[in-house]
This record gives structure tokens, C-alpha cells and sequence, in this order.
């Protein structure tokens, strides 16, 4: 005959039956959150960043710093391109459903970005005068020559494109460091947009590369940036 197990033992399998999904259920409730708010990874799609960021390095981008501070020339950010560098007719729509499951794979870095999202670096802001290019064939801002071989991809000019632009109010002129690979502000220069990307659509800032571990390493500003002259009053 078989003895009934105490009320106390069959809660606590049952207890512990629940402790791992609801403990997976939480952990991933938490890593949302945070990739939301705080900081969320994002996987390299090309390679109009190499050799500063290589196709399929995964970086931590920080959703909070733009709040504690404005947007840096030598930032290298990510945004949505909606409007700007993607017309809202090749946006890509997905029901409910696909949409969701595809955010929270975005969220948890294990799904490629969408091809709405961009990741250049911060050349000019808001008032700057950004000009291709003076007789060494430097890239100027407000004046002041970028000495860019610090992260230039090697034997690549500034520009091929020249181009004399005034970065409107909340605007940023955004350029990838494979100036030969990367269609950025300069290939959008003849859209509505005029090649400007809003800082509403910016997602956050690039901090550091987290994978592979061959490439870890914190995304400084370059030494370069320190040395830009203001922008002139009323150029925005």
C-alpha cells in the first residue's frame, strides 16, 4: 500500500517545478528593461565602420548618456535611419507578432539589427560647417582641419565627395570610418533630409566593443575632435 505524501512535500516539487521558468521568465523581464532603457548590445551589419568595427562585432551601446549630456562630434553612434537615410516607403512593416519576437531577439543582441539601423560616427552637430575638403585634402569643421588617421580605414581619403554643408539645429552630419565603403550623409546629401540625421533618431552611443575578445576595447572620442574651433553664431 502506498503512503500518501505529506500536503507539504508535494507543494514544495511543486514549488520547485515553477522556480525555473518563472526565475528564466524574470531574468529575461530584467534584461529587457535594461536593454531598453539603460544599454542594449547591436551587431556590426557592414563594414563602413572597419577597421574601428569589424561586420559581426556585437558593441554596447548606452541608451542614457544623451540624457546626462549632448551628442559629441568623434561619438560614434546608432539610430534609425527612418526618414533620413531610408525613405518611409522602404521602411519594413511586420505584424504584431513577428514584430515583437523580433525586438526582444534585437534586444538580447541574438538578431541582426533592422535595415533601418545605422551606425556611423558624429562629424557635425548642430551649427557646424562641415567641408570637404581644404588643399590637403583634409576634411574641415567650422575651420579647423581633422587629422583622421587614427581611425580612417587604412589608404582611405576623407572624401571623394566634396561638399560644403551647415548642420541645421538637432541635426548631425554622420560619416563611417571606410569613407570608400559607406553610404552615410554624403550619399544622402540630394534626399528631403539633405543627409542630416535628426538626434531624436539616435539610439544611443557606441561605449565599447564586447565581441570578439580580440577586439574588446572602449570607443574613445578622437584627440582630433578636442581641437574644432565653435560654430560660427547664427550657422544653424
Amino acid at each position: 500500500m502506498t503512503t500518501p505524501r505529506p500536503d507539504s512535500e508535494v507543494e514544495r516539487k511543486r514549488s520547485t517545478w515553477w522556480d525555473i521558468p518563472l526565475t528564466i521568465v524574470i531574468a529575461v523581464g530584467v534584461v529587457l528593461l535594461l536593454t531598453t532603457f539603460v544599454a542594449k548590445p547591436f551587431s556590426i551589419p557592414s563594414g563602413s565602420m572597419e577597421d574601428t568595427l569589424a561586420i559581426g562585432d556585437r558593441v554596447l551601446v548606452n541608451r542614457v548618456v544623451y540624457h546626462l549630456r549632448p551628442i559629441e562630434r568623434g561619438d560614434i553612434v546608432v539610430f534609425d535611419g527612418s526618414d533620413s537615410f531610408v525613405p518611409a516607403s522602404d521602411v519594413p512593416h511586420r505584424d504584431p507578432i513577428t514584430g515583437a519576437l523580433t525586438w526582444v531577439g534585437q534586444s538580447l543582441g541574438i538578431v541582426q539589427p533592422d535595415s533601418t539601423d545605422f551606425i556611423k560616427r558624429v562629424i557635425g552637430v548642430g551649427g557646424d560647417r562641415v567641408t570637404c575638403c581644404d588643399a590637403a585634402g583634409r576634411i574641415t569643421v567650422n575651420g579647423t582641419p581633422l587629422a583622421e588617421g587614427s581611425y580612417l580605414y587604412p589608404n582611405d581619403a576623407p572624401s571623394l565627395d566634396a561638399f560644403d554643408v551647415v548642420v541645421p539645429d538637432g541635426m548631425l552630419w554622420v560619416m563611417g570610418d571606410h569613407r570608400s565603403n559607406s553610404a552615410d550623409s554624403r550619399a544622402h546629401l540630394g534626399d528631403p533630409g539633405g543627409g542630416f540625421v535628426p538626434e531624436s533618431k539616435v539610439v544611443g552611443r557606441a561605449m565599447a566593443v564586447l565581441w570578439p575578445p580580440s577586439q574588446i576595447q572602449n570607443l574613445e572620442i578622437p584627440s582630433t575632435f578636442s581641437s574644432v574651433a565653435p560654430a560660427a553664431p547664427g550657422n544653424s
